[in-house]
Formats: C-alpha cells, sequence, structure tokens
C-alpha cells in the first residue's frame, strides 16, 4: 500500500452505519450513572491536581502588574520571563515523575510533586527579588511538569471505556476552573490585603491539602492489576530485575513508537494558543490556547485601560469594556458578566467536545471544534454592544475548549504500553516548551500594532491574537487528519508487556488495530439485526 492510500484511509471519518449502531451515544446523565462510588473518587483526585496546575501557572500571569511595582518597574515584557521559564522547565518535571509514576505507581509521585509545589508556593510568596523570583518559578516549572501526566492518569485510566469521552472534556476544564480561582482570589484577597503575595501563600495550603488526599486514596487498580501480571509471569530469562526490565521496556517504547511521540508533541504545540485556558499539549494546541490566555490581563489592561481587578473580570481573552463606553462601576459589571460568559462557554464546549469525541471519534471532534473557534473568531473581536462580545466570548472558547476537552484522552490512547504518565506528560509540557515564547512573541508582535483607544495610542493585541488563532486552529486540523487514533485501547499494561516489534510503521500498526476494531463492530451490528 503507498504513502498516499495509506495517508486517505486514516483520515477522519463520519461514523459508518456499523459504527454508529456499536456506539450509540448515551447522555451524559447515563453515563455518570453507570459509575462507582472509586470512579469518583480517583476523578476527583486527579482533576483536583489539575486545577492546582492551572492556578499556580496563572497567579503569575494575573498579578503581572503588581509584580512590576514589586521588582523594581519592571515591563510585563520582562515580566514574562518568568512565565517563559516555567514553561520551559516543565518538561523536566513531566519526564522525572512520568518514569516515577509508570514505575512506582500514582499514588506517592503525585503526592511527593503537590508537596513540592506547596513549598515553592510559600517560596514564591517570600522572595524579595527578581533574580530569586525567576529561580523560584524555574524550580516551579520543574514540579508542574509532573502534574499533567500523573493526573490523567489518575482520572482516567479507572474509567470505563464509554465514559473517558465526557470526563475527558470534563477533567480538561479543571484548567478553566483554576484560572478562574486565581481571578477571583485576585479581585477579593489581593485586592483587599494589596498584597500579591496572598495569592501564593493561599496556593501552598491548596496544594497541600490535594497532596494529603491523593496520599490517602488508594493505588490507581488499573496499575496494581498491571503490575500484578508483571509479578504473576515467569522469571526473566536474562535475570534481569523489576527496574531494568521496565527501562528496557521504556528504550524500546520510545525506539519502536518513536512516531507517536513526535506527532503528539507537534499537535499538542499548537493547542495552547488558542484562547483561555491552557493546556499544554504541545505546540500547536499550546499555541492556541497560550495566545490568548497567558497575556490576556495585560492585554485588558493596555489595550482598553484598565488596572488588574477590572482585568480579572474582563474573561481570559482581553478587549472588551472599553468599547462600551461604560462608567467605571457599569464598566466592572459588564466586565465580570463577560468573563462568567466566556469561562461558561468554555466548560459547557469542553464537556461536550470531550462527550462527542465518544462517538464521532476523537479526531473528528477535534477537527469540528477547530473548524467551530475558526468561525467565530470575527465575532470574539469585531462587536462594540455587549450582546456581540458575550457571545462571541462564549461561542470562541466553547470551540478553543471542546478541541481541548478530547486531549486528554486522545494523548491517553495514544500512549504507548507501560509509559501513560511519562507519554502524556512529556508530550503535553514538551509543546508547552516550543510554545513558551508566545506571550513574548505576542506582546512584541502587537507593540508594533498600535490603536488609538479613548485617546490614548496603545497595543492592538485583538488584530495579533485573531491571526494567530486563525493560523492555529488550520494547523491543528492538518495535523488531526494526519494523525491517527485508537478510540477504546487498553490505558495501562504492564512493564513487561510484549511490543510487536513487526509493526514497523505507525500507519501499519494503525490499520491493524483498526480492521481489529471493526471486526467486533460488525458482528455486533449483525447480531442486533
Amino acid at each position: 500500500m503507498s504513502l498516499i492510500q495509506r495517508t486517505v484511509r486514516g483520515l477522519p471519518r463520519l461514523p459508518n452505519k456499523q459504527e454508529r449502531a456499536a456506539n450509540k451515544p448515551q447522555s451524559p446523565w447515563q453515563i455518570c450513572r453507570t459509575l462507582s462510588r472509586r470512579h469518583y473518587m480517583y476523578f476527583c483526585v486527579g482533576f483536583l491536581a489539575w486545577v492546582i496546575d492551572a492556578f499556580d501557572f496563572f497567579a503569575v500571569s494575573i498579578t503581572l502588574t503588581r509584580l512590576g511595582v514589586q521588582f523594581d518597574g519592571r515591563s510585563i515584557a520582562d515580566l514574562t520571563e518568568s512565565i517563559t521559564l516555567t514553561l520551559l522547565f516543565r518538561s523536566v518535571g513531566a519526564v522525572g515523575f512520568g518514569v516515577l509514576s509508570d514505575r512506582f505507581g500514582r499514588r506517592w509521585p503525585l503526592s511527593a510533586n503537590l508537596v513540592c509545589i506547596a513549598l515553592l508556593a510559600l517560596g514564591t510568596a517570600l522572595v524579595q527579588t527578581y533574580q530569586a523570583f525567576l529561580a523560584v518559578r524555574a524550580l516551579f516549572g520543574i514540579m508542574m511538569g509532573g502534574i499533567y501526566g500523573m493526573a490523567a492518569g489518575t482520572a482516567l485510566e479507572n474509567m470505563p471505556t464509554e465514559a473517558r469521552g465526557l470526563f475527558s472534556g470534563i477533567f480538561q476544564q479543571g484548567y478553566a476552573i483554576g484560572y478562574l480561582l486565581a481571578a477571583i482570589l485576585n479581585l477579593s484577597l489581593v485586592a483587599e490585603t494589596n498584597n500579591w503575595r496572598s495569592i501564593f501563600y493561599f496556593g501552598a495550603c491548596l496544594s497541600l491539602l490535594v497532596a494529603i488526599l491523593r496520599a490517602l486514596c488508594p493505588e490507581s487498580p488499573v496499575f496494581l492489576e498491571a503490575r500484578k501480571n508483571d509479578l504473576s509471569k515467569p522469571g526473566d530469562s536474562l535475570g534481569r530485575s523489576a527496574g531494568r526490565i521496565y527501562w528496557d521496556s521504556l528504550k524500546a517504547a520510545f525506539k519502536q513508537h518513536w512516531g507517536r511521540f513526535v506527532f503528539a508533541i507537534l499537535l499538542m504545540t499548537g493547542e495552547k494558543n488558542l484562547p483561555l485556558v491552557n493546556k499544554n499539549r504541545q505546540w500547536w494546541f499550546n499555541f492556541l490556547s497560550h495566545g490568548s490566555q497567558g497575556k490576556s490581563l495585560p492585554y485588558i489592561r493596555t489595550s482598553h485601560q484598565r488596572d488588574d481587578e477590572e482585568a480579572s473580570l474582563s474573561s481570559n481573552h482581553n478587549r472588551y469594556s472599553d468599547r462600551l463606553s461604560l462608567p467605571v462601576a457599569s464598566g466592572l459589571l459588564i466586565s465580570l458578566e463577560l468573563f462568567l460568559t466566556g469561562n461558561c462557554g468554555a466548560i459547557v464546549g469542553g464537556i461536550m467536545g470531550g462527550w462527542s469525541s465518544q462517538f464521532l471519534g476523537r479526531r473528528l471532534a477535534i477537527i469540528a471544534m477547530c473548524v467551530w473557534t475558526g468561525a467565530f473568531i470575527p465575532l470574539w473581536i469585531l462587536p462594540n454592544s455587549f450582546s456581540g462580545l458575550a457571545l462571541g466570548a462564549f461561542f470562541l472558547q466553547f470551540g478553543v475548549q471542546g478541541a481541548w476537552g478530547v486531549v486528554p484522552i486522545y494523548l491517553s490512547e495514544i500512549s504507548p504500553p507501560a509509559c501513560l504518565a511519562i507519554f502524556t506528560g512529556l508530550t503535553y509540557q514538551l509543546g508547552n516548551m516550543i510554545s513558551a515564547a508566545s506571550t513574548q512573541i505576542e506582546a512584541r508582535a502587537s507593540e508594533q500594532h498600535r490603536v488609538i483607544v479613548n485617546g490614548v495610542l496603545v497595543e492592538d493585541y485583538t488584530v495579533v491574537q485573531a491571526a494567530l488563532i486563525g493560523i492555529v486552529a488550520g494547523y491543528i486540523i492538518i495535523m488531526t487528519c494526519l494523525g491517527k487514533e485508537y478510540r477504546g485501547a487498553e490505558l495501562a499494561k504492564g512493564a513487561s508487556a510484549p511490543t510487536d516489534i513487526s509493526a514497523d510503521t505507525w500507519d501499519e500498526e494503525y490499520l491493524q488495530y483498526k480492521d481489529e476494531k471493526e471486526k467486533p463492530q460488525k458482528q455486533k451490528v449483525q447480531h442486533l439485526e
């Protein structure tokens, strides 16, 4: 089979009759009723860990103006170096904690990771110099990098197959909730105390609480079953230790499945620069998310002459309220309404995107949400009325987070055997690293495009973000079409699980998997008929 034929055969398509019959949509309520308390327990612990990751990341970007005053009046562009450092060093943590998690389990590595984050949050609150602040944030990046893979594994690997899509969408919205929590604290605790350090004190306490919850919960049953299967096998003929078996298995996975790693990194690279709440998986996915989020508060502040408190209300995506020409009090209320509207769109979109991927397919759901996002860019940037801005905020974030809602389970399902945590975490964070400079790129580009707002010449972040989102959405669509998917694949296997070395390429392996999945679907349809 030629390369073109393999590519065409692997393109996403609408489900056929057999697939529709075998994967009839269940309502979210029906899915939730099938889960046990244990399912919810593991999901909630992983979800809360992901919320902590988002909260700690946005605690800096949401207080940039106050940080500038603290550190000798440094500019917003200078302070974004701390965000860049955090993103750059996340990959180190993804490797370290990913290996520990896949080798020893989710429980104690995740607990230790959260304790380290609590200590570094406390350290951030105590720093006195800009250099010390950068050093602590770099260390923070290492610790934060380990969260995603372990949190996603804890939350999703124990889920029944039919519930994965829905709860993948819910899990990813932990990032939106983390941002929302940081914004609320910036408006309340930070504003009342007039002290940016208070948000980091709160973050330290919250991280420690979740660490205790994770330590109290038992180890993941799926991981324990995989380890039990390993222990029940005959002794290694080469006399290798358990650790050596794991490392050999990990090296074999990287060697055999390197194509999956490259694809996941390239895909995730863009998602972070869609607008709202990142979600790093990757460069383009990360670019998609980071571009509209990491710098959103400065955008509102400079483009619309608002302070940090008003910016926190204005939604994750910049511009808005000055176009409405309202008094300050009314402007604050409008900003709050827009902020809540955008976040509601993000949360609803993420859940719907994940749920729809269960019967449409992971890739087709991502593509549909990217097309949706591109269609609503004009409504996001052009209106001068509240209703127009609110609709734009809601529907754009619906599409962005709809695409992101599929990412956790998509990465988990294409993960090679025995390395779920390191695969999902590393590809996600490498995408973050590549997109780390996105906030600075946007800031510099916006300095070259200025507009007059209320008689003041300011940077035009709107045009820059709109262009970036459109480009990135197109890129993600192309990459998703070229990828593969393993919907319903087993998420965890033993470290010594056999690998099919005869599958020399991802294409051959995918086509074999696809044929195997279609056989039981056809048999099920024939039985129903």
